[in-house]
């Protein structure tokens, strides 16, 4: 399914002229190499670019559609008309020689195979450059005179003909499409199994690059590297035929998926790329910007796409916006694993049922306090994770589980709920994501315990939940504590017992009142108006628990005890707004 979803995304893409054509890919590339119509090297270009990187302005290699990359690990395997300059001139900085020798023979091997015969004067001139360069002379050679440490640290090079790409000539394009549909007599052909057509079968298929902390130089999606992945006596990709030509669509889609940095996102260690049926670019851009905070199409504030949202979950027209509901759309999270990847979740469905559960979602987060009309899933996350420890990264398995639970609909995974519960206990603080956290998982997963009257947005000042009334009582005690101290106190109660009140309130409560009876006292003294008021909030909300406190509470009741707490304390900020 995901390849057959990515290689129709090729084709979608290849129909809008958006990607190269099969057998040819973007590639970056640091220099052209220029040569007369001798095949002699005559200057060696720069193609870079500046481009805004932060508060600076950097140089960054140019992308051209070449002939696509050769798959290659620790093997000698040339590219067609561009490479590094181990390739092209024979010459690097890795303090191997015989080995640059060893690969510009290849390439030279290469561009003979396939320039042969070719009536152009471009041709001509790329293999009389093979056959006449010598790679022992390169810093003899002008046109790399004070460049040739830039030249060979690392870039792509590309050759260029008397002002003219290489790769333009129209007799080396053809050139090259005629070997790419060349058979290898050897080849295996099978029914390819995402076409269904019968081709010859990629025996390798080409790497995907974009991947957050997998190779640098490209991993596998499809693989088999070790007899016990292989049965039938097949060898490595013929466990799983797939044809050439969508063994090329699907990684071309993918990689130009990847190399859209505006587009790609991260979940924990999870790499995420969407897209939709027939490429519409409208229908990415607006699932990135829901879902993870991305710029929003169209220029759209954040209360424009919260109600942009709200009319496609309820299949009501979009004014703002031309987009189709029902236009299938799909979500890949990739994780590395060595020099494979692993897929963390796939999911597709049609965009509107993908925004109705998004909505639903954001719908379950409100509550008071909230600093943004959304909160997005990377902020969500980042709500379990200790911000001043060294590595910030939330748990890969909860990440993957909470995007899973998010875009399907489904229930929100336990991890997330202990994250959060982690965080509190330790910083003993409820920021306004975790309130929106604790409030949203027992919306969807509802317990007895935890009932819908303290999962409100603002405070519930009918609730008689003993668990919500402590959480409301012990903020009023603290506020009752600070105001007596003109709120400048060393160590206030709740940095001493708030852990203690919300998990055994029955051993607390007791000291609890007693200091808060000496506090009021004072407050009654200095500032008998506010005295009052919160003494006799005090008094209401003690009048409400007709039972003695748990010795005990359950997860649950925490829960609604932090809720209290939290509600109180956006109780007075709320009022304010208002009026």
């Amino acid at each position: 399914m995901i390849l057959q979803a990515l290689t129709q995304y090729y084709e979608d893409l290849l129909a809008r002229g958006e990607i190269a054509a099969p057998g040819w890919a973007p590639a970056k590339i640091s220099y052209a190499l220029c040569l007369d119509e001798d095949g002699q090297l005559t200057q060696v270009v720069p193609t870079m670019e500046e481009v805004p990187k932060g508060k600076k302005t950097v140089s960054q290699p140019l992308v051209f559609p070449l002939p696509a990359a050769e798959k290659r690990t620790v093997g000698i395997v040339s590219n067609f008309l561009w490479d590094n300059s181990s390739y092209l001139l024979g010459v690097d900085q890795k303090g191997k020689p015989a080995r640059s020798r060893e690969c510009f023979s290849t390439a030279a091997a290469r561009h003979h195979a396939v320039l042969d015969g070719v009536d152009s004067p471009a041709a001509r001139a790329i293999l009389r450059f093979f056959d006449s360069w010598q790679p022992e002379n390169a810093a003899q050679c002008p046109a790399l005179e004070g460049k040739l440490e830039e030249v060979t640290s690392g870039g792509n090079l590309l050759f260029r003909v008397d002002g003219r790409y290489a790769q333009e000539d129209a007799a080396i394009r053809e050139a090259w499409q005629r070997r790419q549909s060349d058979r290898d007599k050897d080849a295996v052909e099978m029914q390819c199994l995402v076409t269904g057509r019968e081709d010859e079968i990629a025996k390798v298929h080409p790497a995907i690059k974009g991947v957050r902390d997998a190779q640098s130089s490209g991993a596998a999606l499809v693989s088999f590297n070790a007899p016990a992945f292989c049965s039938y006596g097949h060898e490595q990709n013929f466990n799983a035929p797939v044809g050439k030509y969508a063994a090329f669509a699907y990684t071309a889609a993918l990689n130009h998926l990847l190399a859209d940095k505006d587009q790609v996102q991260q979940i924990g260690d999870t790499t995420v790329v969407c897209w939709a049926e027939g490429a519409d670019p409208v229908c990415q851009s607006l699932a990135v910007a829901a879902i993870f905070g991305g710029e929003a199409p169209g220029g759209l504030t954040d209360n424009a796409l919260r109600a942009t949202l709200w009319h496609l979950a309820h299949g009501e027209p979009c004014d703002e916006l031309a987009v189709d509901p029902n236009r299938t759309f799909y979500i890949l999270g990739l994780a590395p694993n060595a020099a494979r990847l692993s897929v963390r979740f796939f999911l597709r469905d049609s965009f509107g049922a993908l925004m109705r559960n998004v909505n639903d979602h954001y719908e379950r987060l409100e509550i008071v306090g909230g600093r943004y009309e959304m909160l997005p899933l990377w902020a969500l996350l980042r709500e379990t994770v200790n911000l001043n420890s060294r590595d910030k990264m939330p748990s890969p398995a909860m990440a993957g589980a909470t995007a899973r639970a998010v875009f399907s609909g489904g229930r929100y995974p336990a991890s997330l709920l202990e994250g959060v519960m982690l965080r509190i206990r330790a910083e003993r603080n409820i920021t306004w994501g975790r309130a929106a956290i604790l409030k949203a998982y027992y919306l969807k997963n509802p317990h007895e315990d935890c009932p819908k009257e303290v999962l409100t947005v603002s405070l519930n000042e009918e609730s008689t939940n003993p668990a919500y009334t402590l959480g409301r009582l012990f903020r009023v005690m603290e506020e009752i504590q600070l105001a007596s101290t003109g709120w400048n106190v060393n160590r206030s109660i709740k940095d001493s017992y708030f852990n203690s009140a919300a998990s055994t309130p029955l051993s607390v409560f007791g000291k609890l009142f007693a200091l808060s009876n000496y506090h009021l006292k004072k407050l009654m003294r200095d500032k008998p108006g506010l005295g009052k008021k919160l003494g006799d909030l005090e008094s209401e909300l003690a009048a409400k628990l007709t039972s003695p406190p748990p010795a005990r509470s359950t997860q649950e009741e925490v829960v609604c005890f932090y809720l209290g707490y939290y509600h109180q304390c956006n109780h007075k900020k709320e009022e304010e707004k208002n009026v």
